[in-house]
């Protein structure tokens, strides 16, 4: 038809343009870019022989009007002819004469290119279709008033196609198109205006700008018709939410978007869900015409899989409960009859749950919450039947019969699978608990609170659901109902009260049941009220997702007032609060993590919950050595605790067991333990013990190497005096070069390396002999972690050691950080290098986030430390930091967690080395067992450090629910030393997650 040569020509011809020509995809007008030498670029338009140049003088004057009415969107200018004219026709070579049309070209990338499309991106969209209806109130054109196959509102033409449909697609097409049909009289009512009416993923433009992406515009004005002015939103939802896990939410966020720069009205958003899934009927059926028509056009069918994928998961939503998120992102109260409820409630007076009523004296509301000291870490484990007697000794503590679990509290103990989902950034768990919890003996009677018909008798037996539940209907008006749900019962319960049956405020209605019929929970009543059963018949969800926690709030009413109990609201500190009081009274280099700090309230082995209780993946807090609040170190620091702590001037065999424990992972040439509260304090002890053998107090330190936070560790921290703040190296301090063999000097394919690094150790001994001063000793950390997560080349200590012993100095290994048996091979980091050091000392690890610390030397170095001086500390050894030292060493034992570094280690670095062959961003990947580094790179020729994509990295893994951070000189290595729970199931979340951040845009190489 057209040649690229002959559009050339045509545009040279009609414009006096010479430009290269780039053919666009088009479903039925031909569309070009073009590109002229000088930079300017078009897009040219060649409609179909069939298009009525009316319809294309429409698109004209709305493209006008939109650019007069200052939006600040981006409008492609139309592009007039030599002969003045805005449409040219053109013979196609073929009898028909075409219509051409030249337009400025507006620069941006479709919306369908962009990865990750954000919930500040989506937001973005919403306006952008907010500033086109609210822009186009004010427009008409006789064009724009015509049947519109594409156009939502016209989906009854889809009726005659509907039986070439078959299984579960016609039932699924047949579902929303009768939805579509019930809402006809609505339609009609509401807002009408011409709209754009084509805002997909391709015609959505988003800026270049990946720091600050904007969404400049659109083009393609084809589509142009008159209709309900919500279509134009419901466009849009249909193509954003394509591919999305949650497309509900995607859907609100763009809502909330929309509504805020064109407000939507009530009745809007009662068919807005219709008008989306109609949309989806309308493309599906569509593609099935196109398909039988044109077989081989893979353009006719490009929305097709994502679009039915997206039916499937809208059939699973309930229509009611996407009006009311809807009415929620609009800042409306999500349920309109919630206010309704909680008036009529007010003026009641309801019958007794239990009989007698307890005493208010003899109420103990608990505190289950995310944040709950109250009943400690049984909140985490899966033992139900340890919960029940935590919750039975908080009663029995305040003189208890009756304990009331909070309504609208967010809980950390839903655990099981049916309480998580997949959220459009990562896995999201159910928390916020949307009923009250009358905890009481097994087989405790229940009473009917007020009037009503029985709908359900079920047991959901189910593990973690209801076991036997009831709900009952209370009709209180024809335009008010209500009902109400009592889950966790007795299976007797079952045939106390059927369906159908009405009930009186007082009856017996039920009985509690025991652990082994309720659902598997502690013996207790879930009550809860539901202005809508949206869909659910036998049960309901009694724990909702904290991002739409307004939503079910409104939904679930507190029912308190029925049970005759008074609402508990339980309103911790907010985060920016917590940051507003941290600037203001802590010190203020105190650091947070992450662009968007996390109030972080529990941990429980490999996680981190924070206060909405969604679960982090931790990779990076090597503290929690054998994981966050392990019961066996918890159980042995309480235990003592109890009993006695006090400082060693007493004697007690806590400190004598732990030094063996520690000693028995030692040579044997390590036979001293001195015990302290830190890493920080086992290098400054280190230091002294060393400068005090040697008589000397020059040190040898490694580049980047960190040591602590004292003032000595400081001292021997290039770190930290190297970096911002720091004075530089005091004059008894010698840097020798970091041992990179990545980016050093030396690279990791001479064999020499280490032997080469080692030598400049000796470059500085020779200088302070020359300047006539002996040296005390050399410390390094076993892998430099600051440093970049580093491992120490073949022969690096061995050869270090060496010049330093020659010089008379003390070797002092660093383990803080590397210990006990993080590297997986050996208990020990300094092990890999069959060396032996005259100090080792030790510290995160060892306390499992207790504070302790430990160094380790030989008798001849402890011996002359023993000069008359005393060495004295006061909380170092004492009995309980003790007692939980052996018994974090006794885990790594027991659970065989250095056997689990080097499995699950090996593991994740082959997967890393397999993501580093897919993903030119990553230079490097490193490390022994769970401490490894991945160093990302610009250029892998240059080493460009990409120091703005490792920060991304990060806080984009934080955002889907993983914790990492950046280290490195260059701020460029991402450090992963997980604790050493970490699984293989663990590892495949981290490598799954850390291949979708790198598929995204910011993550590409320049």
């Amino acid at each position: 038809m057209f040649s690229l040569i002959d559009i050339a020509d045509l545009v040279h011809k009609h414009y006096q343009l010479k430009v290269s020509v780039k053919a666009l995809p088009g479903e039925l007008d031909l569309n070009y870019y073009l590109k002229c030498e000088s930079g300017e670029a078009y897009i040219l338009k060649i409609a179909n022989s069939k298009e009525k140049v009316s319809n294309l003088e429409l698109q004209n004057a709305m493209m006008a009007h939109l650019d007069g009415k200052q939006t600040g969107l981006k409008v492609p200018h139309l592009i007039k002819s030599v002969d003045k004219l805005d449409i040219v026709e053109v013979p196609d070579g073929e009898g028909q004469v075409r219509f051409m049309r030249l337009f400025t070209w507006i620069a941006g990338r479709p919306l369908a290119n962009v990865n990750p499309h954000t919930e500040s991106l989506l937001f973005k969209v919403g306006a952008l279709c907010g500033t086109l209806s609210s822009a186009f109130q004010d427009f008409d054109h006789p064009a724009a008033h015509r049947f519109l196959k594409w156009n939502p509102e016209e989906t009854l033409w889809v009726n005659d196609h509907l039986h070439s449909f078959a299984g579960q697609q016609h039932e699924i097409v047949s579902y929303f198109y009768q939805m579509f049909e019930t809402q006809q009289p609505k339609l009609r009512k509401l807002r009408h205006s011409v709209t754009y009416h084509d805002a997909n993923d391709y015609n959505i433009l988003v800026s270049e700008d990946l720091d600050d992406l904007n969404v400049p515009g659109v083009i393609d004005f084809g589509d142009t018709n008159f209709a309900c002015t919500i279509t134009e939103l419901s466009i849009a939802i249909t193509y954003c939410t394509m591919s999305k896990q949650d497309p509900l939410t995607a859907a609100c966020i763009m809502v909330e978007g929309y509504h805020s720069k064109f407000p939507l009205q009530e009745e809007e958003l009662e068919v807005l869900f219709s008008l989306i899934c109609a949309r989806l009927v309308i493309s599906v059926t569509c593609a099935m015409i196109n398909l039988k028509a044109e077989p081989d056009n893979v353009y006719l069918q490009i929305s097709n899989k994502p679009a039915w994928d997206l039916l499937h998961k809208f059939r699973d939503i309930n229509p009611a409960f996407a009006y009311y998120r809807f009415r929620a992102a609009c800042g409306m109260i999500p349920h309109p009859n919630y206010e309704l409820f909680l008036n009529w409630v007010s003026k009641q007076n309801f019958a007794p749950l239990l009989d007698p009523l307890p005493q208010a004296s003899s109420i103990k509301y608990l505190d289950l919450s995310v944040g709950s000291l109250e009943i400690g870490n049984s909140c985490n484990i899966e033992s139900i039947e340890l919960l029940d007697q935590q919750i039975q000794r908080v009663l029995h503590q305040n003189n208890a019969s009756v304990g009331i679990g909070k309504y609208n509290e967010v809980r950390p103990i839903y655990t099981t699978d049916q309480y998580a989902e997949e959220g459009n950034d990562g896995p999201i768990w159910r928390a916020v608990h949307i009923g009250l919890d009358v905890f009481a003996p097994a087989n405790t009677k229940l009473y009917a609170p007020l009037d009503g018909e029985v709908v359900s008798v079920a047991n959901n037996d189910t593990e973690r659901n209801y076991g036997p539940t009831i709900i009952i209907k209370h009709e209180v008006s024809s335009d008010f109902t209500f009902y109400t749900l009592y889950g966790h019962l007795s299976k007797r319960s079952l045939t106390a009260v059927k369906e159908g049956q009405q009930v009186k405020a007082g009856d017996h209605i039920a009985n509690i049941g025991g652990i082994l019929e309720n659902g598997h929970w502690p013996p207790h009543l879930h009550f809860q009220v539901m202005l809508d059963m949206i869909g659910n018949t036998v049960d309901f969800p009694g724990v909702a997702h904290f991002h739409q926690r307004s939503t079910w709030t409104s939904l679930c009413p507190d029912p308190s007032v029925l049970l005759g109990l008074t609402p508990q609201v339980t309103v911790g500190k907010s985060a920016e609060e917590i940051i507003r009081f941290r600037k203001q009274h802590l010190g203020k280099n105190l650091s947070v993590s992450y662009s968007k700090p996390l109030k972080m309230l529990r941990g429980w082995r490999q996680y981190l919950l924070d206060e909405t209780g969604r679960r982090y993946l931790d990779t990076v807090n090597n503290v929690a050595h054998v994981g966050h609040e392990h019961p066996s170190v918890v159980r042995a620091g309480q235990q003592q605790m109890a009993v006695l702590n006090t400082n060693t001037r007493y004697l007690h065999e806590n400190i004598l067991r732990f030094a063996e424990d520690i000693l028995s992972t030692m040579p044997k040439e390590l036979s001293v333990v001195y015990v302290v509260n830190s890493g920080s304090e086992a290098n400054e002890l280190a230091l002294r013990l060393a400068r005090n053998h040697t008589n000397a107090k020059d040190t040898l330190v490694v580049e980047i190497g960190y040591h602590g936070n004292t003032s000595g560790c400081v001292e021997v921290s290039s770190y930290k005096f190297d970096g911002p703040g720091g004075k530089g190296a005091p004059p008894h301090i010698h840097v020798v070069p970091m041992p990179d063999t990545f980016r050093g000097a030396y690279k990791a394919e001479d064999q020499q390396a280490g032997t080469k690094y080692a030598a400049h150790l000796q470059e500085k001994i020779d200088k302070v002999k020359k300047e006539g001063r002996l040296l005390a000793g050399f410390i390094c950390e076993s892998v430099l972690s600051c440093g970049g997560q580093i491992p120490l080349p073949a022969g690096y200590l061995k050869a270090a050691y060496a010049h330093v012993r020659a010089a008379g100095g003390v070797c002092i290994a660093d383990e803080v950080q590397t210990g006990c048996g993080r590297v997986g091979t050996h208990f020990w980091a300094f092990e890999q290098h069959q060396v032996v050091p005259d100090i080792v000392t030790i510290g995160k690890p060892i306390g499992n986030g207790h504070p302790l610390g430990v160094v380790v030397t030989t008798q001849a170095i402890a011996d002359s430390f023993y000069n008359g001086m005393e060495y004295f500390n006061t909380f170092g050894g004492n009995p309980v930091s003790s007692a939980i030292g052996s018994e974090v060493l006794s885990i790594i034992k027991s659970e065989d967690l250095q056997q689990n570094a080097k499995t699950v280690g090996a593991y994740l670095s082959d997967g890393l080395l397999k993501l580093k062959d897919k993903y030119a961003v990553i230079g490097d990947v490193r490390g022994p067992g769970l401490f490894i580094g991945i160093e990302l790179v610009e250029n892998r020729e240059t080493l460009e450090p990409a120091a703005t994509k490792a920060s991304y990295l990060a806080n984009r893994m934080r955002e889907l629910g993983i914790l990492m951070s950046v280290d490195g000189p260059l701020y460029n290595v991402l450090k992963i030393k997980p604790p050493l729970v970490f699984g293989q199931g663990d590892t495949d979340v981290l490598l799954n997650t850390l291949d979708r951040v790198l598929r995204e845009d910011y993550m590409q190489v320049k």
